[in-house]
């Protein structure tokens, strides 16, 4: 059953060698005081999208939006976090990050001691391509933000490590993400055929939806809109699951997919980890029940990449599209709640500040699902996490003040209740988002 659903997945590995990544890292970080050439010319924002942004935005974030808007327009004030793989040796790494100033974003249980945690297990196979079946509607899901925009890393041997501050009561967890209070990343590391990367440059706020879906060892997980991976290699860095499904049916993004999944996991994992193509919209009835947790990472108007549009025209196409992303996004909502068991969640995300998108989407669907609730996500994340993003939580449309509430550090949770999820919005010296969140768990 399991393979008719999920075919056996079109990425491969093979034995480890040559010279490491760490090396390269350590060679190019000794450049001290230099900078990479990050382009030719500076980007410039599309004058239609950020029009449109203006005027949505104002309206919908207030005072927000003129500090987020100011974070849009600089690429360079963009942070971004280090994941690190526990599938590949990274003391060296961990090394460099922590002389930089880099901290953990979480506090960490042993990742020894978790199951399948063999950074030297690799085999060979073959890619195998398969073919997608939506419209191009669907593969409106944007590529990361270009890091190529980011300023190189440069060290220094007398920096002091320090580590992140969180509540006691806060969970721990085996994914181990870095980020620093500055714009400063490490170089990203190439795809090689049968070498395990050691780090996934990323976004931060990326990772909530995968703390939110809270996977444990044994638990069957879909990743219904997965490229291009990034996510899916979060939760098999947070646990090792009984199933995780990575599904996408385009055939471009899968193969950008499956050289992710090859680049962080090891081939003993192959039987556990799948990649499936099918229509994220159909789930729900082929496989109704099936899983214990599903992520839908939608298709939606990514505001880092869609307001950096190459050209006015492409730029309207793009807002154009966004008046019908909504109506998707509810369909494969309705779909992973249908495909999870009960008892089980869903958790619901994107990276636009949108309202129609995020909170609109989720109080829409469940109105076709009484057995479904949205569970508060405001003291699980935002608050113990609001030192490091600056988050809002969104109550719903009808009848309440659509202003949306920011989260202040030490503020109190009773204010958020019943509200439809949580927003991260860009903020001077917290750089990280637009992420949206909601969890919603189907009553058992």
């Amino acid at each position: 059953m399991w393979r008719t659903m999920c075919p056996k997945p079109p990425w491969f590995l093979t034995s480890i060698s040559g010279r490491s990544g760490s090396e390269s890292v350590l060679r190019q970080s000794s450049m001290k005081g230099k900078v990479r050439k990050t382009c030719k010319s500076k980007k410039l924002p599309c004058p239609s999208v950020l029009n449109h942004f203006d005027q949505q935005y104002s309206e919908e974030l207030g005072d927000l939006w003129a500090p987020a808007r100011a974070v849009l327009l600089d690429p360079p004030s963009w942070q971004y976090g280090v994941m690190l793989n526990r599938f590949s040796s990274v003391a060296d790494i961990t090394q460099l990050l922590l002389a930089q100033g880099f901290s953990l974003l979480l506090p960490q249980t042993d990742v020894s001691k978790l199951p399948y945690n063999n950074a030297s297990s690799v085999s060979n196979s073959t890619h195998q391509k398969g073919k997608g079946t939506l419209s191009h509607l669907y593969f409106s899901k944007c590529p990361p933000e270009d890091l190529s925009l980011q300023p190189f890393i440069t060290y220094h041997a007398s920096s002091q490590p320090h580590q992140s501050e969180l509540p006691l009561n806060f969970p721990q967890s085996s994914l181990q993400c870095y980020i620093h209070l500055h714009p400063l990343r490490f170089p990203s590391q190439p795809h090689r055929p049968g070498q395990l990367k050691q780090y996934y440059l990323l976004n931060a706020a990326s990772l909530l939806p995968v703390l939110a879906l809270q996977v444990r060892d044994g638990d069957k997980v879909l990743d219904l809109c997965s490229a291009p991976g990034g996510k899916a290699v979060a939760i098999m860095q947070s646990a090792t699951p009984d199933l995780l499904c990575c599904n996408e049916p385009d055939p471009h993004r899968r193969e950008w997919l499956a050289k992710t999944l090859e680049s962080f996991l090891p081939a003993s994992l192959s039987s556990r980890v799948m990649v499936s193509a099918q229509d994220g919209r159909s789930v729900g009835q082929s496989e109704s029940g099936f899983y214990d947790k599903v992520l839908v990472d939608a298709p939606c108007s990514n505001d880092r990449s869609w307001l950096y549009s190459s050209d006015r025209h492409r730029g309207q196409q793009r807002l154009e599209h966004r008046s019908r992303l909504p109506l998707l996004q509810a369909q494969l909502l309705r779909s992973a709640i249908s495909a999870v068991r009960p008892g089980g969640v869903v958790v619901y995300s994107t990276c636009t500040l949108s309202s129609l998108e995020n909170s609109a989407v989720v109080e829409t669907v469940l109105n076709d699902f009484p057995d479904a609730e949205v569970e508060n996500l405001w003291e699980e994340i935002a608050l113990p996490l609001s030192k490091y993003f600056a988050f809002i939580s969104l109550p719903g449309h009808a009848g309440i003040d659509p202003q949306p509430f920011l989260c202040p550090q030490n503020v109190s949770a009773s204010c958020s209740h019943h509200r439809l999820g949580i927003l991260v919005v860009p903020q001077p010296g917290k750089a990280w988002g637009p992420m949206f969140l909601s969890r919603i768990r189907k009553k058992g």
